[in-house]
């Protein structure tokens, strides 16, 4: 997975390298020019080059658990690492701060609703008063059946000669292992963190993502 991770994570989510502009440019309404961002599941790194690309005055943490994922953060980011705090760990592994703004993007969806809750909560400490947070991952319509969203992405992800049966399987199996929320909990969770005007600015299939306020 690791060693795929940066050639095929592209193709799994739709419009991925917007996904990455349009948090940039969430982040920089509200971050000054030499901003401190935190980066959480910064694990790969492509996130991390994006943003350093773009803002070359901006210097960043970045948290991930996987010891393999931060080395290939490190190969990624190349020379752009020098402005990169990259940490082995969880939320609790990152100072204090307060930082500009932080992201948390293809992450959330791997924890249980009271384990994000802790994560946004531990985010929101960790941030400047009205400073932005973005995140995005897997989250269904409210009301909705979540497998038939993520039967969607995951042949969105096979390509165009996708196989609907295939893509079918593939989803049932997320659905059992991936502890997903629907659009409405996603919201409350985050407001229940702390956050205010929690707002989407991203769809694509299973894939939801919103900006709001510490």
């Amino acid at each position: 997975m690791v060693a795929d991770y940066v050639a095929a994570t592209p193709r799994k989510v739709p419009g991925f390298a917007d996904l990455h502009r349009m948090a940039m440019l969430l982040l920089a309404e509200g971050a000054p020019a030499a901003a401190d961002i935190l980066v959480v599941g910064a694990g790969g790194g492509l996130e991390l080059r994006a943003f350093a690309e773009a803002r070359p005055g901006w210097h960043f943490v970045g948290v991930d658990p996987s010891a393999e994922m931060i080395d290939l953060a490190r190969r990624v980011l190349g020379p752009l690492g020098t402005r990169v705090d990259l940490r082995q760990g969880y939320i609790e592994s990152v100072p204090p701060g307060p930082s500009d703004g932080a992201t948390c993007l293809l992450t959330l969806h791997f924890l249980q609703r009271e384990e994000r809750l802790h994560t946004l909560r531990e985010i929101r400490r960790r941030l400047k008063p009205g400073a932005p947070l973005v995140v995005a991952h897997h989250s269904c319509p409210s009301g909705d059946e979540p497998t038939a969203w993520l039967a969607r992405s995951a042949a969105f992800a096979d390509g165009p000669g996708a196989d609907v049966a295939r893509a079918r399987l593939s989803a049932a199996k997320m659905a059992e292992h991936l502890p997903l929320l629907s659009a409405d909990q996603d919201v409350a969770v985050q407001r229940e963190a702390g956050f205010s005007d929690v707002a989407l600015f991203y769809a694509g299939f299973s894939f939801r993502g919103w900006v709001s306020r510490a």
